[in-house]
């Protein structure tokens, strides 16, 4: 159970940053509407991670949830920020799942 609410918690990790990247973009009201967003779901992913780590190890659990969120925000910036994609940033965010994926098999 615990691995699943790290997942949720590091996709709530890719909606703060989102959040971040749609206020840099926006202005006025609808810019603190987004920080707000990010606020609640910075708040979310760290309370999942809390939660998390009162059995999976610290270290195992945060690498994961850093990983997810690296690995989701990636993908945001490329699908939705059109950031570009290129051979060497595809090759490396395939290297990071890779060692998502090797952590959680290896973790007790």
């Amino acid at each position: 159970m615990n691995w699943i609410i790290i997942i949720i918690a590091g996709l709530f990790e890719v909606a703060f940053a989102f959040c971040l990247g749609k206020a840099k973009e926006t202005t006025g009201t609808e810019m603190y509407l987004w920080y707000v967003g990010f606020l609640v779901t910075l708040s979310i992913s760290m309370a999942l991670l809390i939660k998390a780590t009162q059995s999976l190890p610290i270290g195992t659990a945060y690498a994961v949830w850093t990983g997810i969120g690296a690995v989701g925000t990636v993908l945001v910036g490329i699908f939705v920020f059109k950031e570009p994609t290129t051979f060497l940033r595809l090759f490396f965010l395939a290297t990071l799942i890779a060692s998502i994926i090797g952590l959680k098999v290896v973790s007790h």
